[in-house]
């Protein structure tokens, strides 16, 4: 089977990379399409090939400058017009760069399939009837969790439930019992200002905040208790950080399905402690990996953190656990499943 994954603004390249090399392991002929990582180097790809069709210059030439985006927007038609002519038997749209211009450019000629990530990402999370459209052109939606499906049920989708594997990595431990980790692109739906908080009235916590920040990071730079691990950090950093981490949090306000850097610490044996929203808490608490708060309860989310730094390794044992279930091999196996529903 030939399957083309598109994530043309290159949102989430260990994803991609992660679905198409186990797709490619199952026997599909896997394409991604996508553009140039702008803040790193891209996985090497491994029994797929890659091609970046979008932003030749925009993704190049401006990192982070205003002025990317009018060049991005007089490239991106040409890009979805050199994604339309490739050959496959199911597309994969894993992200939309422009939805208002997708769902009126936007070429389907093959059995489609669509992952809604976010169910309503936040830029355009006013224009749900814009969504709609979006989804109804698509042969399947796939969703990473029962709150994502029946989110999208509310819009009259049917979705179907792929859990997110975990990014699996054992990396060395050098964990002193205190540490509570705060990992990824530092945005403002990811909720620092409650994780420092939080751990602010937890005794003899550290907060370490490690990743590229995407929102200003003055009001908190004095905080004490606070190690900073700025910018788009490399394989061996993320790693090091996972290593030192006695639990990791994730405060999120709702916005999103699932989040890869939860994930990413469970794949390395990190517990976590999570706010409700989106699918964070099921594959938490499917495992025991962790413990679940309300979102916005600041002084929940201190008790939590400070019962999993109190007795870490029956929450360990859990991210063991979703480890070595939630593997790439069985989601690859569950997408194929669903592509041949469709050829």
């Amino acid at each position: 089977m030939r399957v083309l994954l598109a994530d043309p603004p290159a949102y989430t390249p260990p994803y991609d990379h992660a679905l198409a090399s186990a797709l490619a392991r199952a026997g599909a002929e896997v394409e991604l399409v996508t553009s140039r990582f702008r803040f790193g180097a891209a996985p090497e790809p491994q029994g797929y090939v890659r091609s970046e069709l979008f932003y030749p210059l925009s993704s190049r030439l401006f990192g982070r400058s205003r002025l990317r985006v009018p060049v991005k927007a007089i490239e991106h038609p040409f890009g979805l017009g050199r994604l339309a002519l490739r050959d496959c038997d199911v597309v994969h749209v894993q992200w939309l760069s422009s939805p208002e211009v997708d769902a009126r450019l936007l070429q389907l000629r093959r059995p489609s399939v669509f992952t809604a990530h976010d169910i309503l990402p936040r830029r355009t999370a006013g224009k749900p009837e814009l969504w709609r459209r979006i989804w109804s052109r698509f042969d399947r939606v796939v969703v990473h969790s029962e709150r994502g499906r029946e989110g999208l049920a509310a819009y009259g989708i049917d979705a179907r439930v792929i859990p997110h594997p975990v990014f699996p990595s054992d990396p060395p431990r050098a964990d002193d019992g205190h540490t509570v980790l705060f990992c990824g692109v530092i945005r403002t739906y990811r909720g620092l200002p409650d994780a420092i908080e939080a751990v602010r009235l937890v005794a003899g916590a550290r907060l370490l905040v490690a990743g590229d920040p995407a929102m200003p990071l003055d009001p908190f730079r004095d905080e004490p208790g606070i190690e900073w691990r700025l910018g788009y950090l490399s394989e061996a950093e993320v790693d090091r950080a996972h290593g030192e981490a006695t639990v990791a949090v994730f405060p999120y306000r709702p916005e999103l399905d699932q989040s890869g850097a939860l994930l990413r610490a469970l794949g390395a044996g990190v517990p976590a402690v999570v706010y409700d929203v989106g699918g964070l808490a099921e594959p938490v608490r499917r495992f025991g990996a962790g413990l679940v708060v309300e979102p916005g309860d600041v002084k929940g989310l201190a008790a939590a953190l400070r019962a999993v730094l109190d007795d870490p390794e029956p929450y360990r044992e859990g991210a063991r656990r979703a480890r070595a279930e939630l593997t790439w091999d069985a989601a690859a196996a569950a997408h194929l499943a669903l592509y041949e529903e469709l050829v």
